[in-house]
C-alpha cells in the first residue's frame, strides 16, 4: 500500500525508438534525467502514449527497471500492466513490482467487450488486486477500449484495500463528480486528460496523468500550484495556453505528434513503432506553430 496520497502531475512517458525499431534506452535515460529537473510527481511507464501495446514483455520490464533506476527517489513509478486476462495481468504486475514499480495501472479488459459486464469487471479487478504485491489503479479510457467503467463498479472497487485509485481519461466532468460521490475517501481519482485539468482542480482532484506533460511538464504542474495558492487567474491563463498543445499531441497528431513536440522541447522522442506513421512536413509545421503560440518554444 502506498503510504501517501497521489498528488501532482505524472506523464505517461513516451518510449523512444531508434530508426530500426529498437527501443532507444539511451534516449529514455536522457529523457528521465531531464524530467527529473522538472516539477513532475512521478512517471507512468507503459501507458498508452508509451506505445505499450507494441512492446514485448522483455522490453516492458527493462523500461520499468531503467525508469526506476534513473528517476529521482521522490518520484512515484507507475507501470501499465493491464492485459486481457486476469492471469497475465497478475503475472506482469508482479514482475513490474520486482523491477521497481510502486503501483500498477490496469486497463479495463475489452477484447470481448460484449461480455465485460459490471460483474465481469468487478471480478477481474478484485482477482488482480488480491494477487498482486503492489497496489493497482483502474485505467478507464473508453477512447481505446470502448468500455466506460460504471459508477457502481468504481464505488465497489474503491473499497478494496489494494485498489488505490483510478485514472479516468474520459474528460467527463459530470461523471467525475459521480465517481467522487461513490468512492471511498482514500481512493485516488486521477484525471487522465489535460483538457479537463482546471475544472477538475475546482472539484478537488489533486493528480493528473497527461500526455502533454511529456513536453510541458512545468506548465502542467504550475496550473495546479497556482490554483492551490489561490492564484486562479494564473492557473487559468496557463491552462488555456497549453490547451491547444494538448489537443495537438493527443487527438490531432497522436503519438507521432507528441514525440515531435518533445523533440522541439529538447527531449529525445525518437520515431514511432509500426504500424504508427511519422508526421509529414505539413504536420510538423503545424505543431511548431502551436508550440510557438503557447510560448513553449
Amino acid at each position: 500500500m502506498l503510504k501517501r496520497p497521489i498528488k501532482g502531475v505524472i506523464p505517461p512517458i513516451l518510449t523512444p525508438f531508434k530508426d530500426n525499431g529498437d527501443v532507444d534506452f539511451e534516449a529514455h535515460i536522457f529523457n528521465i534525467e531531464r524530467w527529473n529537473e522538472t516539477q513532475l510527481a512521478g512517471y507512468l511507464v507503459l501507458g498508452s502514449n508509451g506505445e505499450a501495446p507494441y512492446l514485448s514483455e522483455t522490453e516492458k520490464l527493462e523500461l520499468i527497471e531503467c525508469t526506476a533506476k534513473h528517476a529521482n527517489k521522490d518520484r512515484l513509478i507507475l507501470a501499465g500492466t493491464g492485459m486481457e486476462s486476469a492471469r497475465e495481468t497478475i503475472a506482469l504486475t508482479n514482475k513490474a513490482a520486482d523491477r521497481g514499480a510502486d503501483a500498477a495501472l490496469v486497463l479495463t479488459p475489452s477484447y470481448y467487450f460484449n461480455n465485460m459486464t459490471d460483474e465481469a469487471q468487478i471480478r477481474f479487478f478484485t482477482e488482480v488486486a488480491d494477487q498482486t504485491s503492489i497496489p493497482i489503479l483502474i485505467y478507464n479510457v473508453p477512447a481505446f477500449t470502448h468500455i466506460n467503467i460504471s459508477v457502481d463498479v468504481v464505488g465497489f472497487l474503491s473499497r478494496h484495500p489494494n485498489i488505490i485509485g483510478m485514472k479516468d481519461s474520459t474528460g467527463n466532468i459530470p461523471q467525475l463528480v459521480k465517481f467522487q460521490q461513490v468512492s471511498d475517501e482514500n481512493f485516488n481519482l486521477i484525471l487522465g486528460t489535460f483538457s479537463s485539468w482546471y475544472p477538475a482542480l475546482t472539484l478537488g482532484i489533486s493528480a493528473g496523468i497527461f500526455a502533454v506533460a511529456n513536453c510541458a511538464a512545468n506548465e502542467c504542474s504550475t496550473v495546479q500550484e497556482a490554483f492551490e495558492a489561490g492564484d486562479h487567474k494564473t492557473a487559468l491563463e496557463i491552462y488555456r495556453r497549453v490547451f491547444p498543445v494538448n489537443e495537438a499531441v493527443t487527438t490531432t497528431f497522436g503519438i507521432a505528434g507528441l514525440k515531435y513536440a518533445c523533440g522541439l522541447m529538447g527531449y529525445r522522442g525518437g520515431t514511432v513503432r509500426r504500424p504508427l506513421l511519422p508526421l509529414d512536413d505539413r504536420e510538423k509545421m503545424a505543431i511548431e506553430k502551436i508550440l510557438q503560440t503557447a510560448k513553449l518554444i
